[in-house]
């Protein structure tokens, strides 16, 4: 593939709102999980909220679309002058040749959740303020954005669970590459709510401790929430050596099970392989691997044994970052795509947070500890219920 450009990005999670405080958690190792307080769920676990989003007022002309993960998607445009790097690019491209093209699991499901609790209780209908197109729909957030920029251009919701955000990269490049759009902004948001904390719960996924991912004693995920943007780019004249490229890209669907990966990884496998091929990259040129590493015993187990076959055991450095954030779902190939970008330009790989004991069984270079060097390209692992698969390479200009 033609490689595109990431011209501008940001990310808010627990760790931090913007690129800054997200780098310094990261170089410094803190996680942002904390045990669970999120109203109405009684769970023994621990979540990566991000501070004031309840408080975040969604600005005039936007109140329909009012809901937490919208508030969030606001929140999250206004780090890192993101908003000004899109008006400055909507100025120069048009705004019918600006694509908006974002992840999400559930969207603002808990708008739904809330409106419940507020049924007639006699006719059991749902309050008349409740506007599920707006604020619960998987497209709310994108619609939200694009009326946020005032764009005209397509615009689309990827809804295909933990690996939403990392798939609607390949959407943009096939609107960039059959030339019907001229900028994208791509991204996920998702935010806590009880569906999925009650919905991993029952499915026995959630740990009672911060997620341990790839360790030994490893029992399940820390459920986060993270809002994270980028603008996509065809490549220009002229590069910072600094600058990030979106050089790969790989799907593949397990058809395996509902929602356990292939037991020996092989749709993760070919996902991988197919962003190598089309990055025209061999194994051996990717300096690290932002693993998916959800910390449940099946899906690291099976990401392991992918990652080894492909690599070779204990061959390249990676790590899941997932020990800091928690596990942001739909919003995770996003975050995860920012963090490689990071990875590149600090030359940083960061270290597993919470993990202590490596499993053994599981052949891989996985880091304990930041490590320090020149990194010129990353493999960013999504992969979602279903067997939803997806795999990006990122590398340095020059």
């Amino acid at each position: 593939m033609q490689p595109l450009l990431l011209s501008h990005f940001t990310t808010t999670s627990c760790i931090g709102r913007g690129l800054t405080p997200t780098l310094a958690s990261l170089r410094e190792r803190r996680s942002g999980l904390q045990p669970c307080d999120f109203e109405g769920a009684d769970l023994a676990t621990w979540t990566g909220s991000v501070a004031g989003v309840d408080d975040e007022v969604l600005r005039d002309g936007l109140r329909a679309y009012d809901c937490r993960n919208n508030r969030l998607a606001q929140l999250g445009l206004r780090q890192d002058d993101f908003e000004q790097a899109v008006h400055q690019t909507v100025a120069r491209v048009g705004r019918q040749r600006m694509g908006v093209f974002l992840g999400t699991s559930t969207a603002g499901i808990l708008q739904t959740e809330l409106a419940y609790r507020r049924r007639d209780p006699v006719s059991g209908a749902l309050p008349a303020d409740f506007n599920y197109a707006t604020t619960h729909n998987p497209y709310s957030v994108s619609a939200f954005v694009r009326r946020f920029f005032g764009l005209e251009g397509p615009a689309m919701a990827v809804s295909s669970a933990c690996s939403s955000s990392a798939k609607v990269f390949a959407s943009a490049r096939r609107m960039l590459e059959a030339g019907l759009i001229d900028a994208a902004i791509v991204g996920g948001v998702d935010t806590l709510c009880l569906t999925t904390l009650c919905g991993f719960n029952s499915l026995g996924l959630l740990s009672s401790r911060p997620c341990r991912p790839f360790d030994i004693t490893r029992d399940g995920i820390s459920i986060g929430e993270a809002a994270a943007f980028i603008l996509l780019e065809r490549v220009p004249g002229s590069l910072d050596a600094n600058a990030v490229l979106l050089r790969g890209v790989g799907e593949s669907s397990d058809a395996y099970h509902m929602s356990s990966p292939h037991p020996q990884g092989l749709g993760a496998r070919l996902a991988m392989q197919q962003a190598l091929a089309s990055a025209g990259l061999p194994a051996a040129q990717i300096d690290y691997i932002n693993l998916h590493g959800t910390a449940t015993p099946g899906n690291d187990a099976a990401e392991g044994q992918a990652v080894a076959a492909l690599f070779g055991e204990l061959a390249t450095p990676c790590s899941s970052t997932k020990g800091a954030t928690g596990h942001t779902l739909g919003a995770a190939g996003a975050l995860e795509a920012v963090i490689s970008a990071l990875a590149l330009q600090q030359g940083l790989m960061p270290g597993g947070i919470n993990t202590e004991q490596v499993d053994t069984t599981l052949a891989v270079n996985y880091l304990l500890d930041n490590r320090e060097q020149p990194v010129s390209s990353v493999l960013s692992n999504s992969f979602g219920f279903g067997g939803t698969n997806c795999s990006l390479v990122f590398s340095r200009a020059g």
